[in-house]
């Protein structure tokens, strides 16, 4: 049996990128046979993020979380995260001589340094020594693979992301989401936080309506900046596939993301895409002709109203979660030692 812990930080309640890439590789390698236990913060003590009070860290010892470990007797570890947990999980491979691999899914010093005093290359010396203590260090794009290398981390493993198609999927708009609000409707989903650069999108001079779909620290002070934006909270699951297929365009502001599931949710929901052209947009949209990559997020915004949806659904279904899972299995397979049956997979958007 292989048996897998996953060690991380973010975990329910949270709703963001990491947590879903998690849980969605999880329940392939299930499916393809593979035992996975989680370490999270959820089995312990916590306490909130200071400038993040919504995120809430564990707080524990060693010998807690080395239990926790051992308690699923892994055959292979995974470590999501750079906080307490992953550091104490870092610990424990180290001393029981146990090769893990770590995945870099957050510009941690470019988010610390924007909210703290501390310089991004002191941040960035941290996280490096972080990851290059494993065996592998999985990213999700040749971008941030190539970014990361320029400043010293080794050992970068490609690991892909899925969608489920299933459920944001091309539907009817959906009666009393956005029935009230002037088309088009302009629509962005993740955490209302100073890094994903919302005012960028919400100082627009735009047609119709803009729709915020998340929650976070910025968002009391942006909803009193900008009354005419509709702020509609979290919204998870089938009323999330509800919201993007009521819209028109998804704009997508940020120019720090290392991937951005949610370009995916709405691509699979025929919502074609405006952004910068920054890692994340770059990497999923390419030469496509699903979306607007433009300096000029307005011209960018407008541009994308003219795309067809089905151009937005196609591209979409070319990443795959099975895939993307298959990726992920191969990679700590290699970075213990274990020499695959079959040739590397390629990066997991085929």
């Amino acid at each position: 049996m292989t048996r897998i812990t996953v060690v991380t930080d973010a975990w329910h309640p949270q709703v963001n990128g990491v947590v879903r890439s998690i849980e969605r590789t999880n329940a392939e390698l299930i499916a393809m046979g593979a035992e996975v236990t989680m370490v999270t913060p959820d089995l312990f003590r916590t306490i909130p993020l200071p400038s993040y009070p919504e995120i809430r860290v564990a707080i524990s010892t060693y010998r807690r979380v080395a239990r926790e470990i051992e308690r699923g007797q892994p055959s292979y570890v995974h470590i999501a995260t750079e906080g307490p947990l992953g550091l104490k999980a870092r610990k424990w491979c180290r001393r029981n001589g146990m090769p893990y691999t770590t995945s870099y899914h957050t510009r941690f010093p470019e988010y610390v340094a924007a909210r703290l005093p501390v310089p991004e290359s002191w941040l960035y010396a941290l996280v490096r020594r972080f990851h290059n203590g494993g065996a592998g260090c999985m990213v999700a794009t040749d971008t941030l693979a190539a970014e990361l290398s320029a400043r010293g981390f080794r050992n970068l493993m490609r690991w892909g992301r899925g969608i489920d198609a299933d459920l944001f999927r091309p539907r009817p708009a959906e009666p009393g989401m956005f029935d009230h609000l002037p088309r088009p409707i302009f629509i962005n989903v993740g955490r209302v936080a100073v890094e994903k650069n919302l005012e960028a999108f919400l100082a627009l001079d735009l047609p119709g309506s803009k729709v915020v779909v998340g929650d976070g620290p910025q968002r009391a002070s942006l909803e009193k900046r900008y009354p005419q934006v509709h702020f509609a909270g979290i919204m998870i699951g089938e009323e999330l596939a509800r919201a993007y297929a009521s819209a028109d365009v998804f704009v997508f502001p940020s120019r720090t993301d290392t991937f951005g599931n949610v370009l995916l949710e709405a691509l699979a929901s025929g919502l074609p895409v405006a952004a910068y052209p920054v890692m994340g947009p770059l990497d999923i949209l390419g030469d496509s002709d699903a979306g607007i990559l433009d300096e000029d997020l307005r011209a960018a915004c407008l541009g994308a109203l003219e795309i067809d949806p089905a151009a937005a659904r196609e591209l979409a279904l070319s990443f795959s979660w099975r895939r993307a899972a298959k990726q992920f299995l191969d990679n700590v397979r290699l970075a213990n030692g274990e020499t695959l049956d079959e040739a590397p997979l390629a990066p997991a958007t085929a």
